[in-house]
């Protein structure tokens, strides 16, 4: 279920959904501004449009396009296409990406999560401008991405 990672769900929903804290791939921050991302957001976003799928061009472009990146990295690192030795090579560095350092630990996750959580604030209306930036989807965790705080309880929330 892709739920509310879908612009145009939240546009549907609008200021329903303030007050809500979600989990989220990507939202398009200063504090997410890493090297190579602002260049890949400007190729893919003149075609997102069109595609029907994702109208501002940022929810999943940055992973897929940093795993094409860590492959790269670990072909170039280990001069082979060896399964294994990917596999070994990656578990043993970190990758400079357009979604940030990643580096994976023994069980193959992350070694640090970039899962963020964000709460919508102040929605009005379902226009798609109000998803651009952090202003309305606030980055409450992990904390050095951080852009706003929780409002709390609900009901405050839900009010504004």
């Amino acid at each position: 279920m892709v739920g509310l990672l879908a612009t145009p769900i939240k546009m549907q929903l609008g200021p329903l959904l303030n007050g809500m804290v979600i989990m989220e791939s990507f939202v398009p921050s200063p504090k997410l501004d890493f090297p190579g991302l602002k260049e890949l957001f400007a190729r893919y976003q003149a075609k997102a449009p069109a595609l029907g799928v994702d109208p501002l061009g940022i929810g999943y472009v940055p992973f897929g396009y940093a795993t094409g990146q860590v492959l790269a990295q670990a072909v170039e690192g280990t001069k082979g296409l060896d399964h294994s030795k990917l596999a070994d090579y990656i578990h043993a560095h970190s990758f400079k990406t357009v979604a940030g350092e990643i580096s994976y630990g023994a069980d193959g996750e992350w070694s640090k999560s970039r899962q963020l959580f964000t709460q919508f604030q102040n929605l009005s209306g379902g226009d798609l401008n109000q998803f651009r930036d952090t202003t309305h989807q606030v980055i409450l965790w992990p904390l050095e991405y951080k852009t706003g705080d929780v409002i709390y309880p609900y009901e405050k929330a839900k009010k504004k």
